[in-house]
């Protein structure tokens, strides 16, 4: 470990800024977080040491206070600490001292700071600090991304003979005073990832997720910005906790300091117990700027999703889901037709979903038996799997691994194996239990299964699910709480399958979109953003959902004509042209379409092959337009060569004939030609605008993002579609 690491140091890395504080010998302070600063001179650097440090006077403690990445109540800090837990009440206060620091990814500074040349790609920091009074040591990893993301995360070692009872770590980034909104989501199924926006006052927004899985109504990005944070104009600062079972999100500000953002594990009461040895590393928290607006803040996460190298490359295939189509009524003839009638209209991956196991005739038995059943398929799955195959298709399978009925051979011959209290079963869900696969024992069990599956037949994709929340989660014979190890446990288990079976897609499904967050998108490859395929409400959750997630990642289905989960009916264009921008898939029995819908849906099977490489490449738009019933997004190649924009009512409009709508993100200084997509070019029950034509119109980038383009007349609920391109 290197020790001569600067009192300072400035990471700089795709337009931002982090300076660090390394002076003193306590836990590293951020100085700055934000937009890139340049070269730090003397005077800014002795500015930034003293800025925001409070007088002494009507505060807790004489002298200045420095709020740490990990907040420490012996620092002076009266707001929520970074560190909470004792050995039964002792210990329960901190005060960690340095003893090393190492930097790396830097480049040469001056003697007191560090300076990143501003060509560079961030830096990575490890600081190791003690507290040998209580009896700990602690490592602190911070790293600026080359895509400007901030992430952090924490090592708590008990170096005592005591245990030590964790009750949590928060990690925090300071951000400035006229960050004076916050936004983060809400939700519930079918509606998930909900806006709302607060005003960020003095005190602490705390967002607290105890469903044992990331929840529909997790904060998901909790930010904090300028009063005129939109999408595309604004400064923001936002956090992520990249964690799926319990964890807080926290935006706190006082009379003494600007404010902070930050967030950890929520842990239950002795949920992590430290012998001497033992550690407890947190999850993950990211930081994410945006200098200008929740696109700059998205496109920063994408970038650095789409850098990993197990981040999906190739073609995201059109995908026909089985679900609500038959649910459980699987029949070879019917869905051999149900295949047929896919391939004809470009579908290139077929998944079986649930009730194809065990006794799964409907939802109340068969979970945890994960072997074909007989009943259903007497010659097993491999007719189906060589009927798909045979058709150019891949085939894949539903799977909840982490759940049981009661109503099954393992819970019957291993009732021990569920998630529970000594003294009583939890409230079933969905008719439904946890199995623990904190048990080495029930671990093995269900991995030997999905193995001997992906083994025998020829699956390339696994929708995998996970139908409830985790109440009274205790584990072992004690009952103690469980949540923690069964989260860890889980990413084992997808780890696990995929070393195994390394070309096998996964999918993460939670009742719809209850578990996505950065961590579990670590080893899925896609997942599932609602249970609710209603255009108009996808509407909503898909843009939001994309402002952590890049499309291609996103699950996005066309249903049937009347919505399933709402009752709703939309047209073939407005279902599949909200469906075009994510991961395409189909959710619809497809015997039942006449001619025509094939047709058409066909032809809207045939752009999304043919723009997929610029949707699941390009840079994610979203337009703020001052009509609340008209919506503008798209995506833009890197290059700016190419764009493609949906415009949206959501509901009739209050001006008439419709104001002009942005189209954002192009190349301001190029011409481009603009004009409408088919399919996605008919406009049904409204005008079209004069320039509505394969024609089109030629205007600069500038102009077409500041000034915009008169949008067709459109009716409540459509959709259609522009194309932009470089000339």
């Amino acid at each position: 470990m290197r020790t001569d690491a600067p009192e300072v140091l400035h990471l700089r890395a795709a337009g931002v800024s982090l300076v660090l504080d390394l002076s003193g010998g306590t836990l590293p302070r951020v100085l700055h977080w934000g937009a890139d600063l340049g070269p730090l001179g003397t005077d800014l650097l002795a500015d930034l040491r003293t800025a925001g440090r409070p007088a002494p006077r009507g505060f807790a403690v004489d002298g200045e206070v420095d709020v740490a990445v990990l907040p420490e109540h012996s620092a002076g800090w009266v707001g929520t600490p970074g560190l909470v837990g004792s050995r039964a009440g002792r210990d329960w206060s901190t005060s960690f001292r340095t003893t090393s620091v190492d930097v790396r990814g830097t480049g040469p500074g001056a003697d007191h700071v560090a300076d990143h040349d501003a060509r560079g790609a961030g830096g990575v920091v490890t600081v190791q600090a003690v507290d040998d009074a209580a009896g700990l040591a602690l490592a602190l990893h911070l790293e600026l991304t080359p895509q400007g993301l901030v992430r952090q995360r924490a090592t708590l070692t008990n170096t005592a003979d005591d245990a030590y009872e964790v009750g949590g770590i928060t990690l925090t980034l300071p951000v400035p005073a006229r960050a004076v909104e916050l936004l983060d989501l809400g939700g519930h199924w079918a509606r998930e990832r909900t806006p709302l926006r607060t005003a960020f006052t003095h005190g602490a927004r705390v967002r607290e997720n105890r469903r044992g899985r990331t929840g529909y109504d997790a904060a998901f990005v909790l930010v904090a910005g300028t009063a005129d944070l939109g999408h595309r104009r604004g400064e923001g600062w936002g956090v992520h906790v990249a964690w799926s079972g319990n964890h807080r999100s926290l935006a706190e500000r006082s009379h003494h300091h600007e404010g902070l953002l930050g967030g950890g594990e929520l842990l239950l009461p002795g949920e992590v117990r430290l012998r001497r040895g033992d550690a407890y590393t947190s999850p993950w928290v990211y930081g994410l700027y945006a200098r200008e607006g929740l696109d700059d803040l998205a496109g920063r996460v994408h970038a650095w999703l789409r850098a990993r190298p197990q981040h999906p490359r190739r073609p995201r295939p059109v995908t026909l889901n089985t679900w609500e189509a038959v649910y459980f009524d699987h029949d070879l003839g019917t869905l051999t037709a149900l295949a047929d009638t896919a391939a004809q209209v470009g579908v290139e991956r077929f998944v079986l979903d649930d009730g194809w196991f065990g006794s799964r005739r409907d939802d109340t038995s068969g979970l945890g038996d994960w072997t074909v059943s007989r009943d259903v398929w007497p010659d097993g799955l491999h007719p189906l799997v060589r009927h798909v195959t045979g058709l150019g298709m891949e085939f894949g399978l539903w799977v909840e691994p982490e759940m049981v009925n009661l109503d099954s051979d393992l819970a019957r011959a291993h009732p021990d194996w569920l998630l529970r209290l000594p003294s009583r079963l939890p409230r079933p869900a969905r008719q439904q239990h946890v199995l623990d696969l904190a048990r080495p024992e029930a671990f093995a069990h269900v991995l030997g299964q999905l193995d001997a599956l992906l083994t025998e037949h020829d699956i390339a994709y696994l929708k995998w699910d996970h139908n409830r929340d985790l109440v009274d989660a205790g584990h072992g014979e004690h009952g103690v709480p469980g949540v923690h190890e069964q989260t860890l446990a889980a990413y084992r288990l997808v780890d696990a399958l995929r070393a195994r079976h390394p070309g096998v897609e996964i999918e993460s499904c939670s009742s719809g979109g209850a578990r996505v967050d950065l961590e579990i998108l670590q080893r899925t490859d896609r997942v599932w953003a609602s249970d609710c395929i209603d255009a108009l409400e996808r509407q909503q959750i898909q843009p939001w959902t994309n402002l952590l997630v890049p499309l291609e990642m996103i699950g996005a289905h066309i249903g049937s004509g009347t919505a399933h989960s709402t009752g709703r009916a939309h047209t073939l264009g407005f279902r599949a042209g909200t469906a075009l921008f994510g991961h395409l898939g189909i959710e619809w029995d497809l015997r039942e379409a006449d001619a025509d819908q094939r047709a058409e849906l066909a032809a809207w099977v045939a752009l999304y092959k043919d723009v997929r490489p610029l949707l699941h490449t390009g840079v994610s738009v979203h337009a703020d337009v001052p009509d609340p019933a008209v919506r503008v997004h798209g995506v833009v190649a890197q290059d700016g060569s190419d764009a493609l924009f949906a415009i949206v009512t959501t509901a009739m409009s209050a001006q008439l004939p419709a104001d002009r709508v942005p189209l954002p993100g192009l190349d301001p200084d190029a011409v481009y030609h603009v004009r409408p997509q088919a399919p996605g070019d008919v406009v049904t029950h409204g005008l079209a605008c004069p320039w509505w034509t394969p024609t089109g119109l030629r205007l600069p980038g500038r102009v077409l993002a500041e000034v915009g383009v008169r949008a067709p007349v459109l009716s409540s609920e459509r959709l259609v579609l522009v194309r932009a391109t470089r000339v």
